[in-house]
């Protein structure tokens, strides 16, 4: 499956010890990671609105060529297909959050794209059609986790431990 899913380990020492009391108390906490995946994927879909990164950085702004042509003038929302395809996968002790959008990866990390089997790539800007060896595409985050997130994170940790003690 392509896309781009990122690991992230959690280490508050707090939020750790009573993760690791509820592993005793539930035996099985994949309710707790279902929860905390939920709140991820409403997370990320919000920087999709707020059009910034985890760290709150400011995606940067579309060349103006391309922002002319766009249908719509949101950055990485021309469709909604990146944004829809959000989701996340519970298991006893992780949470997966990502998508399986084959462009997702590019977009979160940036990079440069080249033809597989061509001289050159072909697209179309208000300008006209390029054609072009190869396009760098700057990254613009929209997978991790945010202090707010991190917040929520152990909000629902101890909200769980509570229900059990």
């Amino acid at each position: 499956m392509s896309g781009v899913t990122l690991e992230t380990r959690i280490t508050d020492h707090g939020v750790g010890q009573a993760f690791t009391s509820l592993i005793g108390l539930m035996g099985n906490t994949t309710p707790i990671m279902s929860a905390i995946g939920t709140g991820m994927v409403s997370s990320t879909h919000r920087r999709f609105i707020s059009q910034s990164s985890p760290d709150g950085e400011k995606w940067k702004a579309l060349s103006d060529d391309y922002k002319a042509m766009k249908r719509n003038a949101r950055i990485l929302t021309e469709s909604g297909r990146l944004r829809d395809s959000i989701s996340s996968a519970p298991g006893n002790d992780y949470v997966r959050v990502g998508t399986n959008v084959i462009y997702g990866a590019i977009h979160q990390f940036g990079g440069t794209i080249v033809p597989k089997n061509a001289s050159h790539l072909v697209f179309r800007l208000s300008s006209g059609v390029v054609l072009a060896k190869s396009v760098t595409l700057d990254a613009r985050p929209y997978l991790g986790i945010s202090d707010d997130d991190e917040e929520m994170i152990a909000d629902i940790v101890f909200r769980f431990l509570r229900r059990f003690q």
